[in-house]
């Protein structure tokens, strides 16, 4: 399988990372900043996400879902935007929503189902724009 890293168009993973990327700074910071915090129990508080921890760790996790996900996408030989929604939905369903989810279930998160709407709904968008994004420039 991965014999076809060398197949794998490069340039369509850069662009998928910055859809991808982009998509979470909207998503965060301009739709939904308020409801975030709601959802982390943080409605009336500043959050403390300043480091570039909170610039760098989303941005190596995005990459590693990407990256992951042109692999399958080329070990399937897909090349339609049919297949391309299809392992959109595998994807982000089956890993990212269900360990988001997995993830928000826990006493830290006062609004786990909140927590996991919002973050969920990103991975579908981000993870959707990555399949398109692989089949238009493959």
């Amino acid at each position: 399988m991965f014999s076809i890293v060398s197949d794998i168009h490069w340039l369509s993973v850069v662009a998928a990372f910055v859809a991808y990327y982009m998509l979470g700074a909207f998503w965060y910071l301009m739709l939904f900043p308020q409801t975030y915090k709601v959802s982390l129990g943080k409605a009336n508080e500043v959050l403390q996400n300043n480091s570039s921890l909170f610039i760098v760790g989303p941005a190596v996790c995005v990459l590693a879902i990407i990256v992951a996900t042109t692999i399958l996408f080329y070990a399937l030989h897909l090349t339609s935007y049919g297949d391309a929604l299809q392992l959109a939905a595998l994807v982000g369903v089956g890993y990212l929503v269900a360990n988001t989810t997995n993830i928000a279930i826990n006493p830290n998160i006062p609004r786990p189902f909140l927590y996991s709407a919002i973050t969920s709904s990103y991975h579908l968008g981000g993870i959707t724009l990555t399949c398109l994004i692989l089949a238009a420039l493959k």
